[in-house]
């Protein structure tokens, strides 16, 4: 009988746990990499060395902790908006496992060197096929339980993963085509500049969908729970949606400003880039407009802290990003710590505090409470973890806008005012600031990992009822 049907909370419980524990590893790998810039002597082993460890850092972030917050989170919503447990449920544990899989593949090779020298694609071709497969299991089991859905209407969460999975497959499978020589060694399919425009293309995209329209879908299902206040405006949700998933797509070329990219292309991800202003922030006003009437919770309620500041860190590094793209400022920015620091804006303020946020929401729901361990621990690690962005992206900031500077300033016959060694040692302190930053942000997760293992020690795993859309 229907009554008796349960979610699925089962691999919802595993993703959220492993998010917490990659983003520890993730973190830490990013530290120790922030201090090897301070520290060189600290490069004492080749295969930890900043050059392998910086790409470790990136996927362990990105794919390891949020990719398990985006399968955690998007599990629980689409069972929840309709009314129905998993499709295919033997297919979502093998999401899990092999999701951990791929991670553990890219823990081995990646500071072995084996990589294809891409940008958040670094993975050799082995693993990428692996990660298709895994992700096509996990678009069958996400649109199987769509299909299967209770309801007539698709919650717009929903779109927004849904979107998020099918152009990550799209992304993945047209980037990481290749040409084996052996089985840790092959070589991309394309060549010359077309390969950057599809590098940048996935690349920006990467940024575009898994970083933001997944996590979007978090926000339009966890904002509105966690404030108990419908959606500002469904309508601005939808149009919100449409306008973001075709405005992106075009956005890649500004990575490649003063390239051997053609300068009319480059012009037009310059335009789309600038034109991505507008459905951003119209979601971000759409977010934060959903605690009208519910303002006074955010005194209280350090879970609504880190989902409306996750929000306004969106909106704030969806502004920078398009002023970015503009290429008398890109001339400045490109190549320097403000780029850095633009991405962990994105990183740490957005993707972060959003999945944060989301997964102490989830964590006692998923074991029959009502509320985590504590409350004073969640609030301790917001301010810890708000401090340490605000450390990071400050210094990098500032720190980029210098060498900018530097690199361009001239003499009156026309020589360079200063070598790069001397734009290196005037970066020092600005680093040293973004190690402190890196770590208080480290410190937050630990907070955050001893909270979970409290919360869920002793507890019996918790499998709500199905429930009608009487009681949606």
């Amino acid at each position: 009988m229907q009554s008796q049907a349960t979610y699925n909370y089962k691999v919802v419980r595993q993703f959220a746990i492993m998010t917490v524990v990659w983003g520890i590893v993730g973190m830490l790998v990013g530290v120790i990499a922030a201090a090897q810039l301070v520290w060189p002597e600290l490069n004492v082993l080749e295969w930890l060395g900043y050059g392998r460890l910086r790409p470790l850092h990136t996927n362990a972030v990105i794919f390891a902790f949020g990719g398990c917050a985006l399968f955690a989170t998007s599990y629980y919503v689409v069972q929840r908006t309709s009314h129905t447990s998993l499709f295919a449920p033997w297919l979502a544990s093998l999401t899990f496992w092999g999701w951990q899989l791929v991670i553990l593949l890219a823990v081995v090779t990646l500071p072995l060197g084996l990589t294809s020298g891409k940008e958040y694609a670094e993975l050799e071709w082995p693993i990428d096929i692996l990660i298709a497969v895994v992700w096509v299991s996990y678009a069958v089991v996400f649109f199987g339980t769509i299909a299967k859905r209770k309801v007539s209407h698709i919650y717009v969460a929903n779109w927004f993963y849904g979107a998020f999975i099918l152009a990550v497959a799209l992304l993945h499978i047209v980037n990481s085509a290749a040409i084996p020589v052996s089985l840790t060694k092959s070589y991309s399919a394309y060549a010359g500049v077309q390969d950057a425009m599809i590098q940048w293309w996935y690349g920006h995209n990467a940024v575009g969908f898994f970083l933001t329209a997944g996590f979007l879908g978090m926000m339009y299902y966890f904002v509105p729970k966690q404030a108990e206040r419908p959606v500002y405006s469904y309508r601005l949700s939808v149009v919100h949606f449409w306008a973001l998933i075709f405005t992106y797509m075009w956005a890649g070329p500004h990575h490649l400003h003063y390239t051997a990219l053609p300068d009319w292309t480059q012009s037009v991800g310059m335009l789309f880039s600038l034109i991505l202003l507008a459905p951003s922030w119209g979601g971000m006003i759409n977010g934060i407009m959903t605690l009208s009437g519910a303002w006074h919770k955010l005194r209280t309620d350090p879970i609504l802290k880190f989902l409306i500041t996750a929000l306004s860190f969106y909106g704030m590094s969806t502004f920078e990003g398009p002023m970015m793209s503009v290429k008398t400022v890109n001339a400045l920015s490109h190549y320097t710590d403000w780029t850095v620091g633009h991405v962990h804006s994105g990183a740490l303020g957005w993707v972060a505090m959003i999945s944060i946020g989301s997964v102490y929401f989830l964590l006692p729901r998923l074991y029959g409470k009502t509320e985590m361990y504590s409350v004073k621990l969640i609030n301790a690690h917001f301010w810890v973890a708000t401090i340490g962005v605000v450390l990071y992206i400050a210094s990098m900031w500032i720190a980029g806008v210098m060498q900018g500077l530097m690199w361009r300033a001239t003499n009156a016959d026309g020589t360079l005012t200063y070598s790069f060694v001397e734009g290196v040692k005037a970066s020092y302190p600005f680093w040293t600031i973004r190690l402190v930053g890196g770590l208080l942000f480290l410190a937050g997760m630990l907070i955050m990992f001893y909270n979970m293992v409290k919360t869920i020690a002793g507890q019996k795993a918790y499998d709500a009822p199905v429930l009608t859309p009487a009681h949606a």
